[in-house]
């Protein structure tokens, strides 16, 4: 159902520019994928933000955070998703869904501020 390649969103000379693709048509609501979570207490942040696993980590409720398994962590942003995600606290995991019909060959994407509708700027994009 879904697989790993270059993204165009990224700049093809950064040495990380993948992202998660579909393989066949999924129908607005389906499940594209099961993400498996480790988590982690936030006051540990101060230490994964040294590393490069602090771009690809999620929050996982008010006081914890998550690095994601599987394809988790590599679903690229948009403002215009066409993919959306559930933190399930119950099975230690997040399960992507698609938030519209996606093509096969199309980008999954989500928004990374976890509300399909919600344009404020990412926090790798704010001024310090």
């Amino acid at each position: 159902m879904i697989e790993i390649k270059a993204s165009k969103l990224i700049s093809q000379d950064e040495e990380f520019n993948r992202g998660v693709f579909a393989t066949r048509d999924i129908a607005k609501g389906e499940l594209i994928h099961v993400a498996p979570v480790l988590t982690y207490p936030n006051e540990q942040d101060e230490f994964i933000e040294r590393t490069t696993l602090a771009d690809y980590v999620f929050n996982y409720g008010a006081n914890h955070s998550a690095v994601l398994l599987g394809y988790g962590s590599l679903f690229n942003h948009s403002y215009t998703p066409n993919a959306s995600y559930e933190l399930d606290f119950d099975n230690l995991s997040v399960e992507f869904y698609a938030y519209t019909d996606i093509k096969a060959g199309d980008e999954i994407l989500i928004n990374y501020n976890g509300d399909e509708d919600c344009d404020d700027p990412l926090w790798f994009n704010e001024k310090d």
